[in-house]
């Protein structure tokens, strides 16, 4: 994973992929000019729920939910681009676990289009959840990364790869519970003295494949608040719903 900031420019429409040579549809394997073709845009990208601006969950009103009027996350704002399940599990699963860090492209593009649609506050600089070096190490690349620094392009942004780190590794996250999390956690997001000047208050985006518990979100936030970011939002391609929700 690259640690320097990286300042691109934002690019025009072809550097986005517009005009592209036909080929299969990721999900549904019909060719198209477009790695999601527009059938399956229409039906899984276009078709939104309202959403809670604090959490990403499901809300009737699309305003701010209960549980987030009782106790509120330390970030400001969360996007997700859907909930976690068909086919985005899929397509994250290929793109996380199976060495296919080419999907970032076409996620990056996805969740783009849903965090500008959110009409957010701006954003100063956009930054990944960090891998601890050994789990970095054993998958090869920062998927989180991967998709923070193509988001910058495109919403013209700086990416910072290197303002929070990962003190220590911690126990892969699936199938824990929030408690359990909390414990991996504890401790684990740290920001480096010498990185605490670029962080003091600037309005940060915290970019992570999936939203699950809030756990890993949450302690990123709270380390970079502690370092004195003046607000930090999460965009996350997708949301994982509690039970019963």
């Amino acid at each position: 994973m690259a640690t320097d900031s990286v300042h691109p420019p934002r690019p025009g429409p072809q550097g986005r992929g517009w005009l592209r040579w036909p080929r299969p549809c990721l999900l549904c394997g019909t060719w198209d000019r477009q790695s999601l073709c527009g059938a399956c845009q229409s039906r899984f990208v276009l078709s939104e729920p309202a959403h809670c601006p604090h959490c990403a969950l499901p809300s009737a009103s699309g305003l701010r939910c209960g549980a987030c009027l009782r106790d509120p996350p330390p970030f400001s704002h969360c996007v997700a681009l859907a909930g976690y399940g068909f086919p985005w599990d899929r397509l994250i699963a290929r793109f996380k676990f199976q060495d296919q860090p080419e999907l970032a492209a076409l996620l990056a593009d996805l969740l783009d289009q849903a965090v500008t649609r959110a009409g957010l506050p701006a954003v100063e600089a956009v930054l990944p959840v960090p891998l601890s070096p050994a789990r970095l190490a054993e998958r090869g690349y920062n998927q989180a990364w991967e998709l923070a620094r193509r988001l910058a392009v495109r919403q013209g942004l700086p990416a910072e790869a290197d303002l929070l780190r990962r003190l220590r590794d911690t126990p892969h996250q699936v199938g824990l519970t929030r408690a359990q999390r909390e414990r991996n956690l504890r401790d684990a997001m740290w920001v480096d003295p010498a990185a605490a000047t670029r962080i003091s208050g600037r309005r940060l985006a915290l970019v992570d494949d999936v939203l699950t518990t809030g756990v890993t979100a949450i302690a990123a936030t709270r380390a970079l608040r502690a370092a004195g970011a003046a607000s930090v939002q999460v965009w996350v391609l997708a949301r994982t719903a509690p039970p019963g929700r």
